[in-house]
C-alpha cells in the first residue's frame, strides 16, 4: 500500500491526451513546487468516470488557486482518450495519462491485475513529491471533488483539522 509521507512513485515522459496538445507527455517532476491531485479511473467510455472527469474539470480554477494541478490516468491508450474526450468530454483540458504499460497503476497500487484496469484511486501529492492523502474506492462509487478540495485545504493549512472541518472553521492547532 502507498504510505502517507513517503515519496510518490515517479513516472517520466508518460504519453498523455491533453486537449490542444499533440504528442503530450507528463512526468511527476513537471509538478515540483505544486500540489498534484492525481486520480486513476477504470476505463474510457464508461458511466461514472465522465462524471468525475467533468467534475474535476469544472473545479480546475479552484485547484489552481490552491497551487494544485490535476492529472487523470487510466490504462487506456492516448488514441482511446482522444476519441472519447473529443466526443464526450471536450471541456476537459488537464492531462490524462495513457498508462498502457500498467506500470503507473501498479506502482500506485491501484491496478486490477485480473482485467488490467485501474481502480478508482486518488492521491494528493505535496510540492515536494510526498504523498499526503490516498483514497481508493469501489469502481461503482464516484469521488467527491468538494471533499478533495476540503482535504487539500486542510493539508495546506498545516493545522489539525477535526472531522467534518470546513475551510474557515477553527482547527485544533498546529499539526
Amino acid at each position: 500500500m502507498i504510505l502517507i509521507d513517503n515519496k510518490a512513485p515517479d513516472f517520466t515522459n508518460v504519453p498523455a491526451y491533453q486537449k490542444g496538445k499533440k504528442d503530450a507527455t507528463v512526468s511527476l517532476g513537471d509538478y515540483k513546487g505544486k500540489w498534484l491531485a492525481l486520480f486513476f479511473y477504470p476505463r474510457d467510455f464508461t458511466f461514472i468516470c465522465p462524471t468525475e472527469l467533468k467534475g474535476f474539470s469544472n473545479a480546475v480554477d479552484t485547484f489552481r488557486k490552491m497551487n494544485c494541478e490535476i492529472v487523470a490516468a487510466s490504462t487506456d491508450s492516448t488514441w482511446c482518450h482522444k476519441a472519447w474526450f473529443e466526443r464526450d468530454l471536450p471541456n476537459v483540458a488537464y492531462p490524462v495519462l495513457a498508462d498502457t504499460s500498467l506500470r503507473i497503476a501498479r506502482d500506485y497500487q491501484v491496478l486490477n491485475e485480473d482485467n488490467g484496469e485501474a481502480q478508482r484511486g486518488l492521491f494528493l501529492i505535496n510540492p515536494d513529491g510526498v504523498v499526503k492523502y490516498v483514497l481508493v474506492s469501489a469502481g461503482s462509487v464516484g469521488r467527491s471533488v468538494a471533499e478533495t478540495l476540503r482535504v487539500l485545504e486542510a493539508l495546506q493549512s498545516g493545522e489539525l483539522c477535526p472531522m467534518e472541518w470546513k475551510p474557515g472553521e477553527k482547527t485544533l492547532g498546529k499539526a
